[in-house]
């Protein structure tokens, strides 16, 4: 009975569980808001170990509630912590472990692992499900286009890295230069010379002109359904 009480907390639609969603969406939000400022004072150290202590109760109500949230009896204990949100959750934990570490800290992993945090709020977001929602349904279309854009990179990284060796000294630099010109963002680090060079740059602009906007209205299209359909619902 008690474990059907935690089960409808943190995963349903009940009064309690809208104020307990937005008490954790709060505490998400204290909890990255240091990542904002360079120096650390001691209400970002006791706020960071508060939210963690938090973090680690949320996580632990949901794992033993697992059962009740997959159906497939106790092996959901054992499937439940690979879930994508109980890995974040998992992720969001573990920079209170390893902080004491120095060479952790040397490469700012655990101001990382801080960061995906941010990932959480996913959870308590409906407009975010409503998102996710879109890219489930729409994962086909969505998948090609991802295919269609990777093949035309390495293609075009292939092609410029051998018809411009001087410019581009390894093939991850090609590779970037390709992702940066069909996004068409162009930061100009990086550009051919030859003529060869400058055209296939004109055609991956222009590849890149369609690529984004394909999944743009993939996206709207689905988007604009899920809301038609919710509100038939309502």
């Amino acid at each position: 009975m008690w474990r059907q009480q935690i089960y409808s907390l943190v995963h349903g639609e009940t009064t309690p569980a809208f104020i307990y969603n937005r008490i954790m969406t709060v505490v998400i939000i204290i909890s990255i808001l240091p990542l904002c400022f360079k120096e650390t004072n001691d209400f970002f150290a006791a706020s960071e170990i508060v939210c963690t202590i938090i973090f680690i109760i949320d996580y632990l109500l949901r794992w033993m509630t697992a059962d009740l949230l997959l159906g497939k009896g106790k092996v959901s204990f054992a499937l439940y912590p690979f879930k994508p949100m109980a890995i974040i959750d998992l992720i969001s934990i573990l920079p209170a472990f390893v902080a004491s570490n120095s060479v952790l800290k040397a490469f700012r992993i655990t101001r990382l692992f801080r960061a995906l945090r941010a990932f959480k709020l996913v959870r308590y977001s409906k407009g975010m499900d409503l998102v996710l929602s879109v890219f489930y349904k729409q994962k086909q279309p969505l998948l090609f286009i991802v295919g269609l854009a990777l093949s035309y990179v390495l293609v075009s990284a292939l092609i410029v890295f051998n018809v411009e060796p001087d410019t581009f000294d390894t093939f991850f630099d090609a590779v970037y230069w390709a992702v940066v010109s069909l996004t068409t963002v162009g930061y100009g680090d990086l550009y051919p010379t030859t003529n060869i060079g400058r055209f296939i740059a004109m055609v991956s602009s222009f590849m890149g002109v369609a690529v984004v906007a394909l999944p743009s209205g993939v996206i709207t299209s689905g988007l604009l359904d899920e809301l038609h359909n919710k509100q038939d619902n309502e």
